[in-house]
């Protein structure tokens, strides 16, 4: 993920004077991390004792909780108890609806940033103020003086990196609320950023800032492919998104060629005058056969293993997370890289940002993150898992926390190596003792701050892109589409399994396998089982819909019908790997390549959505409040 930059008179854009002023920020930058691991507690203690200082007076700190201006940590655990995002719900919706009061945070709330993960099927809406702003891009400013540590020279050339705004809305009481990537690109931090040279990227701003997911990508593409030698390092926030833009090169390079050969673009593909304009005078100068020629070339084969290094042969890697579920797509991006190292270089949320990787060369298996303990204070709540049926090693996280559960909450400075928890935070925003939903293990220390693994999210079942499918969810979705289409037909799902598939589709798409009990004896047309899949759709939360209407990051929903026994197949192997018979319990979704070998092998039938859910911008419960 490209980094914010920091303003800094002292960078000119005089070569020996810029190298000067990198090597004297780099080393500036490096010895920051050295301080805050080497005393992370000290520096936890004085972000807890911030926070409560500042936000003593609001009402959930004073009034709700009693806490009375206590700031040290003892007090503070004692009377605030651990939450989730359904607790302050409640407090969200006042100051979405306009309730100035400082109820969470004595600074004014600037916006909301809306969460990949879903209450009551919508978006979740974190509440920022402008100070984080700040925040974030202390730690954005963390990434490269890491990374030239491992890939010197970055600084001699750009970044191609795949950008996106997504849409927002305005809650009721005026307050923005978007994604916080869509924040910081729309944010002046961004758009007025003085040169540096760890963000000159290859994609003008507005190409980034179009709102039009089509000729966004189409081009920041063509920016890319024109800018080809002086690429060295290649991304987007995510791999799925990465994958995205080589598809979607795949499907348009000679529309890409045609225009770079003509020294155009075609006005029939790219409409927005920003980007136009921008395009034309920053990038696209004049015309280019030669290169256009290579394109083609090179695009024509029958092969597209390596693409990335035949077109940008200067690339040093590839910048995306692949970590938790987005680890799917490591074997596309070595097919189209040609085995690149894969970076992935910070943890962040819509809540906060965490921390930064300090070994980005690593294997994505080994990737660990060192929280950066100014960020915000934070708490570990013990995890255990359930191995129980041999097939999957599920997580088991109480909803709600009893005493004895609160108190087995570590600091940072005391999380054990080795030992798996769930990340609660404090921040400077009016989040307390907030559970995040992400499950870490301790993977070992930088001086005496810990590192972690990003194990997963808790209760999610399935994801493709930034979707975040439970499986409570996913059992109501099921549900809906049995009562509406195929009670009719005498028909139930005796079982039913799950799967994402990012292997035959990009983008990839959700897989559900049932089992189907028929009493009736009229047979079950193919266009139920496709209003099937329209309702399981219909019925997911929002961030799913947006993935398939508007981001175009999910492919249709596939229903697949499988014969009669195959759960019982699915529990006999199951059990010849070691599982109990009395514990057993089917999968709601499954990984493991075997098994899905196994119910492919068992299909009867195969259904795909006929078109797209609905889903609007914003929330439900704002549709009648908030105007175009």
């Amino acid at each position: 993920m490209p980094e914010a930059p920091k303003n800094n008179s002292t960078s000119t854009q005089t070569t020996n004077g810029l190298t000067t002023a990198i090597a004297e920020k780099n080393k500036r930058t490096l010895q920051f991390i050295e301080d805050v691991t080497s005393h992370p507690d000290d520096a936890q203690s004085k972000v807890l004792h911030e926070i409560l200082s500042r936000n003593s007076a609001v009402e959930y700190l004073h009034h709700r909780h009693r806490l009375h201006g206590a700031t040290d940590r003892r007090t503070f655990k004692k009377l605030l108890p651990v939450i989730s995002y359904e607790d302050i719900h409640p407090d969200i919706t006042r100051i979405a609806n306009g309730d100035t009061s400082p109820i969470l945070c004595s600074s004014p709330i600037s916006e909301f940033l809306t969460s990949s993960g879903t209450s009551a099927g919508e978006r979740k809406l974190m509440p920022t103020i402008a100070e984080e702003m700040e925040r974030r891009s202390l730690l954005y400013s963390l990434l490269m003086p890491v990374m030239s540590q491992f890939v010197p020279g970055l600084e001699k050339g750009k970044g191609m990196y795949f950008l996106f705004i997504k849409s927002e809305s305005k809650t009721p009481g005026g307050l923005p609320a978007r994604p916080v990537l869509t924040s910081y690109y729309k944010s002046s931090h961004f758009k007025n950023r003085p040169f540096d040279p760890y963000t000159n990227y290859t994609s003008p701003n507005e190409t980034i800032l179009c709102p039009d997911s089509y000729q966004s990508m189409y081009s920041q593409l063509l920016c890319g492919l024109c800018q080809r030698t002086q690429v060295l390092r290649v991304g987007a926030v995510f791999a799925s998104g990465f994958i995205r833009a080589i598809r979607f090169l795949e499907k348009h390079w000679q529309l890409l060629c045609r225009d770079i050969r003509s020294g155009t673009l075609d006005p029939t593909v790219i409409t927005d005058p920003a980007v136009r304009e921008a395009v034309l005078t920053k990038v696209l100068k004049r015309p280019d056969p030669e290169l256009a020629g290579f394109i083609e070339s090179e695009c024509g084969k029958d092969s597209w293993q390596g693409i990335i290094t035949r077109l940008w042969p200067n690339t040093k890697y590839v910048d995306v997370i692949v970590t938790g579920t987005m680890s799917q797509y490591i074997p596309t991006l070595d097919f189209y890289s040609n085995g690149l190292p894969l970076v992935c270089t910070m943890y962040a949320s819509s809540e906060c940002y965490f921390g930064v990787n300090l070994n980005p060369l690593c294997k994505p298996s080994e990737v660990a993150y060192t929280l950066i303990p100014t960020m915000a204070y934070f708490e570990f709540l013990p995890v255990h898992r359930n191995n129980n049926n041999g097939v999957s090693n599920s997580i088991s996280m109480p909803k709600s926390l009893n005493e004895k559960e609160r108190q087995e909450l570590v600091d940072l400075a005391d999380v054990k190596l080795g030992h798996e928890y769930e990340l609660v935070v404090t921040t400077y925003a009016g989040l307390y003792r907030y559970r995040v939903g992400d499950v870490l293990r301790v993977a070992g220390f930088k001086n005496r701050a810990p590192q972690f693994n990003f194990i997963c999210r808790k209760n999610v079942v399935l994801s493709i892109d930034s979707d975040k499918t439970d499986e409570v969810e996913l059992q109501g979705a099921v549900k809906n589409a049995v009562d509406a289409h195929l009670v009719a037909f005498g028909g139930s799902v005796a079982e039913y399994t799950s799967y994402a598939d990012t292997k035959t589709t990009i983008p990839g798409h959700y897989v559900l396998y049932w089992e189907l009990s028929v009493k009736g004896t009229t047979a079950i047309p193919p266009s139920v089982y496709e209003d099937c899949c329209l309702t399981v759709e219909e019925s997911l939360n929002s961030v799913y819909r947006q993935g398939r209407v508007s981001d175009k990051s999910i492919g249709p929903l596939e229903i697949k019908i499988v014969e009669q026994g195959t759960f019982d197949k699915l529990m006999d192997y199951a059990i010849s790997l070691g599982a109990s018979i009395n514990q057993y319990k089917t999968p709601r979704c499954v990984k493991f390549e075997p098994i899905v070998e196994l119910l492919n092998s068992r299909v009867e039938g195969s259904y795909f959505s006929p078109k797209c859910p609905k889903w609007v911008p914003g929330h439900k419960q704002w549709s009648n409040n908030v105007k175009n």
